[in-house]
């Protein structure tokens, strides 16, 4: 097998029609449009229609990713899908999309980083192309956040969107440098400041999980926001450290839309400016999974990324989990 290095070669995102703004949640729960965006930076977010599933939204943004590319669907080696709102336990949304798209030779996989998967899944997905096993990776970051969401709690209903963003890697040629680094972390302890209790082998659905509102979204808000922004801005500094760069050679940060303040905070302590931040969560709200990659596409689409612009994603999510990766834009 030879080593080599891999590259984005594609981008493209996928949004529900469906917007659901700030007051039209004033009319459901008790809160208010100047609450919301004072505390969390949103206006508005995107709700995916009833029977509306990840896969749906994942095979949506895969569709546009095959057209950009000019590539057909059977050329595809391997579909990851990061989520934590898969369209069932099993089988996985990878192999749903796989056969919604018509991937007929590419084998998948769900994984669970919660915010932080998409970060994991690209880290992932590059080792299949650097190890040379693999030629055409799709990665796909997606999440129907409000199937999981109490629409009376709003210390979390106003906090989340749906929709779905992927990228293709496949190897870097000669003279390109592609991805270069990343930095994963994980720490368990922080399991009990957001998760969701119902639903699997601990709290199998009942009437019980039901009544207690057991399958929703359980959030601290103020233990998430801490751990947060200094996951997010120490393993960006650390990254940026172990390849001697400073905050001022990067052309694009691109951190999990979460909260406003987090994305401020974090992006304070990393020291940049920011005009080098690529924000979205005003619109879409969090996405989970989705917030990244939607984020480097509309930075695509909108020109403000450049063939060799240096790019640092940062994420942070439940788990708690967290990951920065470092790459050079060769698209």
């Amino acid at each position: 097998m030879n080593i080599r290095r891999a590259k984005i070669t594609a981008v493209s995102h996928y949004l529900p029609e469906r917007r659901l703004t700030n007051k039209d949640l004033e009319q459901t729960v008790d809160t208010s449009d100047e609450w919301i965006v004072e505390r969390t930076g949103i206006h508005e977010r995107r709700v995916a229609d009833k029977g509306q599933a990840t896969s749906d939204l994942g095979a949506a943004a895969a569709r546009r990713l095959l057209e950009k590319r000019g590539i057909d669907a059977k050329e595809l080696d391997l579909i990851i899908v990061a989520t934590v709102t898969p369209d069932m336990f099993f089988p996985s949304s990878a192999c749903l999309i796989q056969s919604k798209i018509g991937a007929k030779n590419a084998w998948g996989f769900d994984l669970s980083g919660a915010c932080s998967g998409f970060v994991y899944a690209l880290a992932t997905g590059a080792q299949f192309v650097a190890a040379g096993t693999h030629k055409k990776v799709l990665i796909i970051g997606a999440d129907v956040m409000t199937s999981i969401i109490d629409f009376q709690d709003r210390a979390t209903c106003v906090l989340f969107g749906d929709g779905a963003g992927a990228v293709l890697v496949e190897p870097a040629e000669e003279g390109e440098t592609g991805l270069i680094d990343f930095i994963l972390r994980s720490d368990g302890g922080g399991g009990q400041f957001l998760y969701m209790p119902a639903g699997g082998s601990l709290n199998p659905a009942s009437t019980e999980t039901v009544a207690k509102k057991m399958h929703y979204v359980h959030q601290d808000g103020r233990n998430v926001f801490k751990f947060a922004v200094r996951g997010m801005a120490d393993i960006s500094h650390e990254i940026l450290s172990r390849h001697h760069l400073s905050p001022k050679d990067l052309k694009l940060y691109i951190p999990h839309q979460a909260n406003i303040r987090i994305i401020n905070a974090a992006v304070e302590k990393v020291g940049l400016d920011p005009s080098q931040v690529a924000i979205n969560i005003d619109r879409y709200a969090n996405t989970t999974a989705g917030t990244i990659p939607i984020c480097l596409s509309e930075a695509v689409e909108c020109k403000r990324i450049q063939k060799k612009d240096l790019i640092l994603l940062a994420s942070f999510g439940a788990g708690f989990t967290w990951g920065s990766l470092l790459l050079r834009w060769e698209y």
